[in-house]
C-alpha cells in the first residue's frame, strides 16, 4: 500500500501556496473535488520553460503503458516537481494527445509539436527513438509555488495521486 501521507500533505500545502494566483484561488475546491491529481517530475531546463510559459505542452514517452498514458484527462491538476527537489508549481491539463508510435512516426510528432515542447534539439528526439507510446498534454494555468518538500523517494517520473477517470479509479500508477 503506498504511503498517502505525503500526498495529502502536498494537496494541503499547494492549496495555500497558490493563493495569490487568480485562477487557483477561485478553483481551490478542485484539489478536493473530482479533478485528477498528478505529480510530474521534471529535469531542467524543461521545468523552467514550463513555469516561464515558453513550454505549453508536456510530453511523456515510454515503451510500456504507465502513467500518464491513459490516466490523464482535461481539467486534471499536475504538481510540478524538480527532479531530486521540491514541488515548485502546478498547472492544469487542457488537452491530451495519445500516440502509438508503431502507427504514428515520432517524426510526425516532432514536426507538429517540437516548438511547443521546447524540444527542437535533435538529442531530445534521439533519446526517445525507442519509445512505443507518447502522451502529450497541453497545459495552462501554470502557477509557481513556494517550494513544497515531499518525501517521494521512488524513481517514477509521473505519479497519479487521484484519477478522474472512472475506468482507472483505484488503479495505482
Amino acid at each position: 500500500m503506498p504511503d498517502l501521507h505525503w500526498q495529502d500533505q502536498l494537496i494541503h500545502q499547494a492549496t495555500r501556496a497558490v493563493g495569490s494566483h487568480t485562477y487557483w484561488r477561485k478553483h481551490r475546491n478542485e484539489f478536493f473535488g473530482s479533478a485528477g491529481l498528478h505529480l510530474a517530475v521534471f529535469v531542467q531546463p524543461y521545468l523552467d520553460f514550463l513555469l516561464e510559459g515558453r513550454k505549453t505542452i508536456e510530453s511523456r514517452f515510454g515503451v510500456q503503458r504507465c502513467a500518464p498514458h491513459g490516466r490523464v484527462a482535461p481539467g486534471d491538476i499536475v504538481f510540478l516537481k524538480v527532479s531530486g527537489g521540491p514541488v515548485v508549481g502546478l498547472c492544469r491539463i487542457n488537452e491530451i494527445w495519445s500516440f502509438d508510435l508503431r502507427a504514428t512516426s515520432i517524426a510526425t510528432i516532432r514536426e507538429r509539436f517540437a516548438r511547443e515542447l521546447c524540444a527542437e534539439d535533435p538529442e531530445f528526439w534521439q533519446a526517445r527513438e525507442h519509445a512505443t507510446l507518447a502522451t502529450l498534454m497541453r497545459v495552462d494555468q501554470v502557477a509557481p509555488t513556494s517550494p513544497i518538500q515531499i518525501p517521494k523517494r521512488d524513481r517514477r517520473g509521473w505519479v497519479t495521486l487521484r484519477c478522474s477517470s472512472p475506468l482507472f479509479a483505484g488503479v495505482e500508477a
